[in-house]
């Protein structure tokens, strides 16, 4: 064992697989005070890991019945398992809820298993089943949808949309304040968070709108389109999308767009890759070609197509892609990321729309761990972290005897830096005014640069 003592303070917590979304977990969970312990096969992840965050290590393989017994299986309240090998996150969970009296979950990515996952889930009594590759593949759709946009984020089971996008220089946003947008615009969104020269601002009626900002506004899902349509943004699908690589993200992407009505190319090297994907795929066109070579993307269309997709798997060739992409053709371009440890570079280079796999596994697990801590008054049904992690959206269900049900909003004493930005009320969408109330059985997201609400609660002071 490497390591500090317990802490007494929030859950305890087993992560089996010291990779970089096992780091990325240790990192945002020992930061809201959790009783972590890692397991891994390798000595030095556990090394490095110890070294840098205030948690137990321990060198062995987190499926064996003895490794977690050393690790505390017993006393523990959640495993989370996120190798790179889908069976064995089954079986480490398999073997902890026989052992223990933990919630599991398990990260699975195989396309055999995506069609499985409530079955699994049901049979093997885990909390959740994450897969980062069909989740990213989700949220490229969502943005392939609504091209404008440069992130799309679903709440209230669709009903509701956190849409991020830029202010273009002369669009009639410019010079206008949120006040003003509401009373002669529409008061059917609400802007919750700007970011302007690297600052983010949880702005008020008096904040005004300028080229170049980056605004999140939140709205029902049709709303969110006719309200970029009237501010002069393009809204309309993307008829066809090239997608570079046959990763399982292609695979599940193509899925996507193609019950979408979107026509979908795929170009990969290996011809065993395009066989398999062929006949998994009868409806998309497959070519057998160096998708990173200019003149083949030129060949098949690369200038005239409506959006382009790099899953190479590879950070560095997604990115060269995309400035190409950028550079040839006015195609949306969305760009998925693995690695997360230069996200200021890659933020600088204004590649447009990005998608982090990791961040999408992190959050997911980040919000069942909140709601499992809290047990009185709310429960996290979403989260998602905004602008490099500085703000959350968080989307929680509010329960009997909660100190927000039936008090206006107007007499709700806030933290500093609270939005409540919708209210989901059996199925209608509100966006709130400081006249309305919440009741027992909505949900309601709050836009909060605070960190670690576990409940609804937690908003007043």
């Amino acid at each position: 064992m490497f390591g500090l003592g317990k802490k007494e303070n929030g859950l305890k917590i087993i992560i089996v697989g010291c990779g970089k979304v096992g780091a990325n977990l240790v990192d945002q969970l020992s930061k809201e005070g959790h009783d972590i312990t890692v397991i891994d096969k390798k000595a030095e992840k556990i090394q490095d890991i110890t070294n840098i965050y205030d948690v137990m290590g321990l060198v062995g393989n987190g499926a064996s019945y003895s490794t977690q017994m050393e690790a505390g299986i017993e006393e523990t309240d959640l495993i989370i398992a996120v190798t790179d090998s889908d069976e064995l996150n089954l079986l480490c969970c398999t073997v902890a809820k026989r052992v223990g009296k933990c919630a599991a979950i398990a990260r699975v990515r195989t396309p055999d298993y995506s069609e499985e996952t409530g079955y699994l889930r049901e049979k093997l009594g885990l909390a959740l089943i994450i897969n980062p590759e069909l989740e990213a593949a989700r949220e490229v759709a969502r943005i392939l949808y609504l091209p404008t946009a440069l992130e799309v984020n679903s709440f209230a089971h669709g009903q509701a949309e956190l849409v991020k996008f830029k202010v273009p220089e002369g669009n009639l946003l410019n010079g206008l304040s949120l006040a003003y947008l509401g009373k002669n615009i529409t008061n059917d969104i609400l802007i919750c968070a700007v970011e302007r020269n690297g600052e983010v601002y949880m702005p008020n009626g008096d904040f005004v709108l300028q080229s170049g900002d980056v605004v999140s506004f939140v709205s029902e899902r049709h709303i969110a389109r006719d309200f970029l349509k009237q501010i002069g943004l393009a809204t309309r699908q993307v008829k066809d999308t090239m997608i570079i690589g046959a990763s399982k993200a292609a695979y599940y992407l193509a899925k996507e767009l193609l019950n979408m009505g979107i026509s979908v190319k795929i170009i990969e090297k290996e011809k065993e890759n395009c066989e398999s994907l062929s006949v998994k795929l009868p409806k998309a066109i497959i070519i057998n070609g160096d998708g990173t070579d200019p003149d083949i993307l030129k060949e098949e269309g690369i200038e005239t197509v409506q959006s382009f997709i790099p899953l190479t798997g590879i950070d560095e060739e997604n990115i060269m892609l995309t400035l190409y992409a950028k550079q040839v053709s006015k195609a949306k371009v969305v760009t998925k990321i693995n690695r997360v440890n230069y996200k200021q570079v890659i933020n600088n280079l204004d590649l447009g729309s990005l998608v982090y796999p990791k961040y999408i596994t992190s959050e997911a697990i980040i919000a069942y761990v909140r709601a499992k801590k809290n047990s009185m008054g709310s429960n996290i049904e979403t989260l998602y972290h905004m602008f490099d992690s500085r703000v959350e959206a968080i989307e929680f269900i509010v329960e009997e005897n909660s100190k927000v049900s039936g008090v206006p909003i107007k007499d709700l004493k806030l933290k500093k830096d609270v939005l409540i930005s919708f209210i989901n009320h059996n199925g209608h969408i509100i966006i709130p005014t400081g006249n309305d109330e919440i009741e027992d059985g909505d949900t309601v997201m709050i836009v909060t640069k605070n960190t670690g609400f576990t409940g609804i609660d937690d908003i007043v002071r």
